[in-house]
């Protein structure tokens, strides 16, 4: 199963690895689950992970970022002509109808067109059962 994680589901992941976004992440590192990704996602993922508000370990992002980078799988995106409230949601969304990934996970399923393979991580694990 190919799906795009939204770096709120990342953030929740590290915070608190026993909740949804955790067991997301959880079948992800298992090989459960790939992983779909361009550069400007991988960038964000960095950038945010590393706020000092949020006090990750650099080597813990810098392991999930390689890990994601050798096992998941690198997609060129085209380009989306759908609305935005923010723009920055975009890359997530043009990866995922790219690579034709099964789900797009997201804990702010409004920033995105409504679709039904647009998520929830609760809404995903249910699924993935």
């Amino acid at each position: 199963m190919k799906i795009v994680l939204d770096t709120n589901i990342m953030v929740s992941a590290l915070i608190n690895s026993n909740g949804i976004p955790g067991k997301i992440m959880a079948l992800v590192l298992n090989g459960k689950i790939r992983i779909l990704y361009d550069n400007r996602i991988i960038f964000e993922y960095i950038d945010v992970l590393s706020r000092k508000n949020f006090g990750f370990n650099d080597e813990i992002i810098y392991d999930v970022i390689n890990y994601f980078r050798n096992d998941g799988e690198y997609i060129n995106s085209g380009y989306s002509n759908s609305k935005f409230i923010d723009d920055t949601d975009k890359k997530f969304y043009e990866v995922f109808k790219s690579g034709e990934a099964e789900y797009l996970v997201t804990e702010n399923i409004k920033r995105f067109p409504k679709e039904k393979k647009i998520i929830i991580p609760g809404e995903f694990i249910e699924k993935y059962k």
